[in-house]
């Protein structure tokens, strides 16, 4: 795929470039073991992976809740959910850090967030 957008009615929404695969490896790199950790599919690791590259901050330190709740996220998309706080603790980031980005998240990527 040369660049992967959000899926706000099957239609490319948030398009990053596909060098930003490269650039962005090692987090990508994190994800994916995040989600092994997490027994999640290879699906959803790409969608949390594509999740992230349209989501991904400026500031470095902003890259580790993103990654969070882009995984967190792409569970829920594909049916694999997994808790808030397992997510977080898999990447090392607080539960706040996701809670406070996922919605709007998956809202931007064209899906009703869940009413829990």
């Amino acid at each position: 795929m040369a660049g992967g957008f959000n899926w706000l009615g099957g239609q490319p929404a948030g398009m990053y470039r596909a060098r930003d695969r490269l650039e962005h490896r090692e987090w990508l790199d994190r994800l994916d073991e995040a989600g092994q950790q997490l027994d999640l599919g290879e699906s959803t690791r790409s969608t949390a992976g594509d999740l992230f590259l349209t989501h991904v901050p400026d500031t470095e330190r902003s890259k580790p809740a993103v990654a969070a709740a882009s995984l967190y996220v792409a569970a829920l998309i594909d049916g694999e959910e997994r808790s808030q706080p397992a997510v977080a603790e898999t990447l090392g980031v607080s539960r706040l850090s996701i809670q406070s980005r996922w919605k709007e998240m998956m809202a931007e990527a064209g899906f009703q967030p869940p009413e829990w």
